[in-house]
C-alpha cells in the first residue's frame, strides 16, 4: 500500500475519533511537504474545520497528536496555520529502500492466464515507401504502451496492418514497370523499401506533369486530376489486381516482398517488434464480404453507380463511402475485415489503434460502422490518437521525397553521437567494437527519449542535436547518469565491498530521502502510465529520478565515507536507482550502457 493511502486511512480513523464524524476519503487532501518547510506529507485541515468547530492550527495540532500516537509511520509533525506537516518515520523509508533493491522486478506486474488481453496496432505501414520520421514515432509509441501494458500486469499482443494493396503501392507498380528498367534491391545496391519508394516519386512527378498539360489544354485541375494517363494506368492495375490477373499480382508479390525485406531491417535497427502481422490484402476480402452483408440487410445503401455507402448522419457524421463503383475497396472496408479477424483469432477485451490524430475521424466511423454490423466490441475500440512529428524544416511529404527516412536518421544520429562523444571524451576507454555497439545505443537512446518524453498527443519538433545533449532531459543524460552509478558499483566490487539489504543507520539526509521519496513513486508511475497509454510519464519520472541521483552524488561521497554502515546504504541506493532507471527507460525501448 501506498504510503499516502496508509495516511489517508489514519487521517480517517482521526476524524472519527477526535470529531465523532465521517468524512469522503477524497477530502483528505494530502500533498508533498514543500522543500523549506520540515515534513514529508502535507495534510490539508481547512476541510475539517466545520467538524472541528477550532481554529486551523487547533485542528492540525489535534490530528497530528493522534496521527503521532496512533500510526507507526509517523515520527513526529508540525503545523503551519492550516497545513499539517508530517515526518514520516526513518524505518518506512529504510523498508521501501530495502524492497527496491531485493525485489527482482519492483512496480512491475506480471500477466496470467486469467489477465485482459489487450492488443495494440502500430506501424500501419505503406508498401510504396520506405518507413520514415513519422512511422519512427508511431512505431516507438505503439512498442512503448504495449511494454507498459506488460509491466502492468496485461497479456499484450502486438499487431501491425501491412497496407499492402491498393492505388499506392500501383502507383510504384506502374512506375516500376514505365522507368524501371529492370532495377532490382539485388542490382542496384539499394534497400527494397527505398527503390519502391523511388518509384513512388517517380510516379508524381510524371502525374503532376501530365495534369498541367490537361489543364493547359482546358481541362479543370479535377478533370485533369482523373483523366491523366498514369492515373488511369494505375488504376486499371488494382481493377486487375483485384481480378487476379496473373501477371499483376506476380509483380505486386515482387515488389512487396523487396519492401518486407527492408521493413525488416528497419524495424531490427529501431529494437521494435509484432506478435502478429496482418496484410490488407487478406483482411479487405473479410471486409467486404461485411459489407455486402450490411447491404442486403438494410443497414448500409447502394447508389446509381453501384457504390455502397453507410449514412451515419443520425449518428452526428456523414454519409461514407465503403466500396467503389468499380467494386474495390477503401481503407474502411480493410479495417473492418481487420477487426472482425482480429477478434476471432484473439479473445481481445481491448483493442487499441495507435494511429495519428489526422484520423480521429476515421476511428469514430470505424466504431460505428462494427458496431451497426452487430460487432458488441465495436464501440469500445480505443484510438490512440498522437500528434505529428515535424523537423525545423516543415512538413514531410512521401509523394514529393521530401520525408525524412528512418534508416538514414538512425545512421546519422549514430555518427552525431559518435563526434559529441569523441568531442567530450566520454568513451575513450572502449575497444572499438564496444565504442561502436554503444555510439548506436547513445544515438537510439536519445532518438527514443527525445520522441517519448513529449506528451504523445501534441505535435512536436525533433531536433536531433538538441536530443543527443549530454547535459538536460535527454535519453544520453540518463544513460551517462546510469552507467556512472555502474563505474561506482564496479569498483566497490574491485575493493570486494559487500553490499547488504540488511540497512542499519542513525539518519537519512534530505538529499537522500528524496531520493527514496522517488524510488517509492515507480509502481504508481508505472500504473498512471498505462492507465493514460502515455509513455512521456515515464520519461519524465525517470529524469526527475536521476535529477535527484546527480544532486546526491555531488553532495554525498559513497565510496569515501568512513562509516560502513552509511557506505552500503548509499551503495544500496545507488544499486537502486540504477535498477529502476533501466526498468523504466526498458519499458521506453531504450538500452542502458553499462560504461560511458
Amino acid at each position: 500500500m501506498r504510503i499516502e493511502n496508509s495516511i489517508q486511512d489514519a487521517v480517517l480513523q482521526a476524524i472519527k475519533s477526535l470529531y465523532e464524524s465521517e468524512v469522503n476519503a477524497a477530502q483528505v487532501q494530502l500533498q508533498n511537504t514543500r522543500k523549506d518547510f520540515e515534513g514529508d506529507i502535507t495534510l490539508v485541515v481547512f476541510p475539517f474545520l466545520r467538524l472541528s468547530k477550532k481554529s486551523p492550527e487547533i485542528t492540525a495540532e489535534e490530528i497530528g497528536t493522534f496521527l503521532q500516537e496512533n500510526v507507526d509511520l509517523v515520527e513526529s509533525f508540525n503545523v503551519i496555520k492550516g497545513f499539517l506537516n508530517l515526518v514520516i518515520d526513518k524505518n518506512y523509508w529504510l523498508n521501501i529502500l530495502s524492497e527496491v533493491y531485493s525485489v527482482e522486478n519492483f512496480g512491475l506486474k506480471a500477466a496470467d492466464e486469467n489477465s485482459e488481453l489487450l492488443m495494440v496496432e502500430y506501424s500501419s505501414p505503406n508498401t510504396n515507401k520506405p518507413l520514415h520520421l513519422g512511422h519512427i514515432r508511431n512505431n516507438l509509441l505503439g512498442f512503448s504502451i504495449a511494454e507498459i501494458a506488460k509491466a502492468n500486469g496485461k497479456q499484450v499482443v502486438k499487431t501491425n496492418i501491412v497496407n499492402d494493396r491498393g492505388i499506392h503501392i500501383c502507383k510504384s507498380m506502374y512506375a516500376w514497370q514505365q522507368w524501371g528498367n529492370g532495377k532490382t534491391p539485388e542490382n542496384s545496391g539499394m534497400k527494397g523499401d527505398h527503390l519502391v519508394g523511388e518509384f513512388y516519386v517517380e510516379f508524381d512527378k510524371h502525374y503532376k506533369a501530365e495534369i498541367a498539360e490537361l489543364v493547359e489544354k482546358g481541362l479543370s485541375k479535377e478533370e485533369a486530376e482523373n483523366q491523366a494517363p498514369s492515373i488511369l494506368a494505375a488504376r486499371e492495375l488494382l481493377r486487375k489486381w483485384e481480378a487476379k490477373d496473373h501477371e499483376t499480382v506476380e509483380l505486386w508479390k515482387t515488389m512487396n516482398n523487396w519492401v518486407y525485406d527492408g521493413f525488416d531491417v528497419t524495424y531490427k535497427s529501431l529494437g521494435v517488434d509484432f506478435d502478429k502481422i496482418y496484410y490488407e490484402s487478406d483482411t479487405y476480402l473479410v471486409g467486404k464480404e461485411e459489407v455486402l452483408r450490411g447491404l442486403r440487410e438494410g443497414i448500409f445503401y447502394q447508389k446509381d453507380d453501384n457504390s455502397v455507402w453507410a449514412d451515419l448522419s443520425a449518428d452526428g457524421l456523414d454519409q461514407k463511402i465503403l466500396l467503389r463503383s468499380d467494386g474495390t475497396s477503401v481503407y474502411m472496408t480493410q479495417d473492418i475485415g481487420t477487426a472482425k479477424m482480429r477478434f476471432n483469432d484473439y479473445t481481445i477485451d481491448k483493442m487499441v489503434y495507435v494511429v495519428g490524430n489526422e484520423q480521429n475521424y476515421h476511428f469514430q466511423v470505424l466504431a460505428q460502422l462494427l458496431d451497426k454490423l452487430g460487432f458488441s466490441w465495436g464501440k469500445d475500440l480505443y484510438h490512440f490518437s498522437y500528434g505529428m512529428v515535424e523537423l525545423p524544416s516543415g512538413k514531410m511529404k512521401s509523394r514529393e521525397g521530401t520525408v525524412v527516412d528512418a534508416d538514414d536518421l538512425m545512421d546519422q544520429m549514430t555518427e552525431v553521437a559518435r563526434k559529441m562523444s569523441e568531442e567530450l571524451g566520454k568513451l575513450e576507454t572502449l575497444s572499438g567494437d564496444e565504442a561502436e555497439k554503444t555510439f548506436r545505443m547513445i544515438a537510439l537512446g536519445a532518438l527514443k527519449y527525445f520522441i517519448l518524453k513529449v506528451d504523445p498527443r501534441k505535435n512536436m519538433m525533433f531536433n536531433p542535436e538538441e536530443s543527443i545533449d549530454f547535459n538536460g532531459n535527454t535519453g544520453p543524460f540518463i544513460q551517462y547518469t546510469y552507467a556512472r552509478i555502474q563505474s561506482v558499483l564496479r569498483k566497490a566490487a574491485d575493493k570486494q565491498i559487500a553490499i547488504s539489504s540488511n540497512l542499519k543507520i542513525d539518519s537519512i539526509s534530505e538529499k537522500e530521502k528524496e531520493l527514496l521519496k522517488r524510488l517509492s513513486l515507480f509502481p504508481s508511475v508505472v500504473q498512471e502510465a498505462g492507465d493514460n497509454y502515455s509513455p512521456a510519464i515515464i520519461a519524465n519520472y525517470c529524469y526527475e529520478l536521476v535529477k535527484e541521483f546527480n544532486q546526491f552524488y555531488h553532495d554525498h561521497s559513497i565510496l569515501g565515507v568512513d562509516d560502513a554502515a552509511v557506505m552500503n546504504f548509499r551503495l544500496v541506493i545507488a544499486t537502486a536507482v540504477g535498477k529502476v532507471v533501466k526498468s523504466g527507460m526498458n519499458l521506453l525501448g531504450i538500452e542502458m550502457p553499462e560504461r560511458m
